[in-house]
């Protein structure tokens, strides 16, 4: 099949990148989380991808199965649960280790399963796998951006795939016999030139697409281990494992010399571009705050999505009874006003919200989730929260990651605002539902602010 998106002689593994996400985002092609740029994509699509992992005469054989944590193999991770086979995740970014065992609940239902292969079971279910540990791993399931017929795989430019690969090698987890697979969707293969893959780079044996299952007969070995030259010490002091790692590979009297250039630094060396920056807004002083609150009494105050929440601030209780936050798509030069958010946007209500629980809490939880919205009004006093999704298709993704969320012992109810569901039915863009206000007074006391916030209608 001729690819969709064609490559340029000369285009560099970034170059290739930006096609495949520009594409994915101009025919709309991937679920939440959104836009995909910087991410694996979660195209549309993928769990049916997934299905076919079934389908390899290795999968039946193998007793243990590595799967990274993208959200597109949450489908993968499944079918390995429902096979009752060992499931290993790698810890996301590899912060405080290479893996996590799932350990699903004696006799899981099929939803619990759901739940251990999201995220969220990545972090409940699941316990840590040292160096040391004996592990055999026959099937490998990573995601990428790009990938072709001939095996050639382009991640999102931070090696962590390859990087695990190659502590796998050093510990004896997978070997010349370990088959690597690749989920993707249809239009992110593309031809890769040869030149652009590395020693360091993982190559793949099959690719698994909504519609296809292509078996690649690379001609490239795979990783050997981890390469040294091309770690620093900057690396090594983010992944602590790497460090342990390392310490071990000396003992052994492999030559561990690190290099120059940090690893991570491929895509900025790539674009030339600085990293982006979340813009904070000046903090008004507190007689300014006063006079805000006198003369606009229904305005809430508004924070960045994971930025600074103010919480020294005096008064901050009463402050986040009606809090509207931003979400990611809101960003830097992106930030949108509070009447131009998309014309079919499509808010979540999340009820039974704890007392005491905390709009960090909550937005910790969102995140993990992979749910984070567009806009965030909390009205903790009245235990709900209303999340701004960029369509129906984004708040239903939404719905499904955020099914069985427990926060501080409580179960949390999350639905399509009722205001919507009927809207929802019709194919007709749906209004923002009013939360409850209290009546506005003449001179309301300054501890007030933020109480009777109106969500914005389009």
């Amino acid at each position: 099949m001729e690819p969709v998106i064609k490559v340029s002689p000369g285009a560099s593994k970034w170059d290739i990148r930006q096609k495949v996400w520009d594409y994915i985002e101009e025919k709309n092609l991937a679920n939440f989380p959104r836009p995909v740029h910087n991410r694996i994509p979660n195209f549309k699509g993928a769990f049916t991808a997934c299905a076919r992992v079934s389908e390899l005469q290795v999968f039946t054989q193998t007793a243990e199965v590595k799967v990274d944590p993208d959200k597109p193999l949450e489908g993968a991770r499944l079918s390995v649960l429902q096979a009752q086979k060992t499931l290993l995740v790698p810890t996301p970014r590899l912060r405080t280790g290479l893996f996590n065992k799932i350990t699903p609940p004696q006799g899981a239902s099929k939803e619990q399963l759901r739940i251990c292969a999201s995220s969220q079971g990545v972090k409940e279910f699941s316990v840590p796998v040292g160096l040391d540990a004996k592990v055999k791993i026959d099937l490998v399931v990573v995601g990428s951006v790009a990938v072709s017929e001939k095996g050639f795989r382009i991640g999102k430019g931070e090696g962590y795939a390859d990087m695990e690969y190659g502590m796998m090698v050093s510990m004896g987890a997978v070997d010349e016999s370990t088959v690597v697979v690749t989920v993707v969707h249809d239009c992110q293969i593309v031809d890769i030139p040869e030149e652009l893959i590395e020693s360091h780079d993982l190559t793949v044996d099959y690719i698994l697409t909504p519609t296809r299952l292509i078996k690649t007969n690379c001609p490239l070995p795979k990783p050997q281990g981890i390469i040294w030259t091309k770690l620093d010490t900057e690396k090594l002091e983010k992944i602590p494992v790497l460090k342990k790692l390392r310490a071990l590979e000396e003992q052994a009297g492999t030559d561990v010399t690190l290099g120059a250039v940090p690893a991570a630094a491929e895509a900025d060396l790539q674009t030339g571009q600085p990293k982006r920056q979340t813009r904070r807004r000046p903090r008004p002083n507190k007689q300014q705050g006063a006079e805000t609150a006198r003369l606009h009494p229904a305005q809430g105050r508004k924070e960045s999505w994971g930025g600074s929440e103010g919480e020294t601030e005096s008064g901050k209780a009463k402050s986040r009874e009606n809090t509207e936050v931003k979400g990611p798509e809101e960003r830097g030069s992106e930030v949108m006003s509070q009447r131009k958010l998309p014309l079919n946007v499509t808010t979540v209500y999340l009820g039974g919200i704890p007392a005491g629980l905390r709009v960090s809490e909550l937005k910790t939880a969102l995140r993990e989730r992979e749910a984070a919205p567009l806009r965030l009004t909390w009205q903790g006093a009245q235990h709900r929260a209303f999340l701004d999704y960029s369509d129906p298709q984004a708040a239903e993704q939404a719905l499904e990651s955020l099914q069985g969320l427990s926060l501080n012992g409580h179960s949390l109810q999350a639905e399509l605002a009722k205001s919507q569901r009927g809207s929802k039915r019709s194919g007709q863009p749906s209004r923002r539902p009013r939360p409850s206000t209290v009546p506005k007074s003449k001179t309301p006391p300054s501890g007030t602010k933020g109480e009777a916030t109106e969500m914005a209608e389009q």
